[in-house]
């Protein structure tokens, strides 16, 4: 596996943790992409937009365009993974205790 794919399923992990954890289990994509630079998984805005989008794929998030910015919300099946209670490849499993 490479590190690009590593630091992905990081990222994705990351952004479904950072719903999880907010109010209404929605943040922006600007909100986001300073949560990964906090955690030192930087990303482009343009990444955040697409990894949001292949979250949206796989039925974890919704992102919904409000005026110029995407806002995305945590899905129950993503609160699942999030909470390593669900696997999919490609994101990161939780270790126990986080």
């Amino acid at each position: 596996m490479s590190i690009a794919s590593l630091l992905a399923e990081h990222q994705r992990l990351s952004i479904l943790r950072f719903l999880a954890d907010s109010v209404e289990y929605t943040r922006n994509v600007p909100v986001l992409q300073d949560g990964l630079e906090a955690l030192g998984l930087s990303a482009s805005r343009d990444q955040v937009e697409s990894m949001a989008a292949w979250l949206e794929e796989q039925g974890l998030v919704t992102v919904e365009k409000i005026v110029e910015v995407k806002v995305v919300k945590l899905t129950r099946r993503g609160a699942d993974v999030a909470a390593g209670r669900a696997v999919v490849p490609g994101i990161k499993r939780p270790s126990p205790g986080e």
